[in-house]
């Protein structure tokens, strides 16, 4: 689930996803959902997440609040234990965003399995960390 409204945010997305695709990694299918279409049956549905969010006025994007807002009750305790990965975008800061996302998944009892990646500014430099990302929460979900 991401919040991609910019060229440098689809990047980074699709890069994430790339990662999470890759070839060897077998048994894991990856699905796309953006923040503000996704619903409380995408998140039961799937083992694992990918959040991505750009960092708005220090805090994480509405779109990305929205969807938590929508699927957190659904989802409380169902979910708990699963494994997630989260990236971020801003221009000067991540901090607030950051912090908002993981006050909320700490709360679902999700686990994160990398640390979170924290991009400022230009993201082109920061691709192959993205894709690091998305290749390491699906080989946490491989059989």
């Amino acid at each position: 689930m991401h919040h991609s409204p910019s060229p440098h945010l689809q990047a980074l997305a699709d890069a994430v996803l790339a990662g999470a695709r890759h070839p060897e990694i077998e048994g894991v299918e990856v699905e796309e959902a953006p923040a503000l279409g996704a619903t409380a049956a995408d998140v039961l549905g799937a083992d694992g997440y990918l959040l991505g969010t750009p960092a708005n006025l220090g805090y994480m994007s509405g779109a990305l609040k929205h969807f938590f807002d929508t699927v957190y009750d659904d989802c409380l305790e169902v979910t708990a234990g699963r494994p997630f990965g989260l990236w971020v975008h801003g221009r000067t800061d991540t901090t607030g965003a950051r912090l908002g996302v993981e006050r909320i998944v700490t709360g679902l009892q999700w686990r994160a399995v990398a640390d979170p990646v924290e991009i400022v500014g230009s993201p082109q430099d920061e691709l192959d960390r993205c894709h690091e990302l998305g290749a390491v929460v699906a080989a946490t979900l491989m059989g």
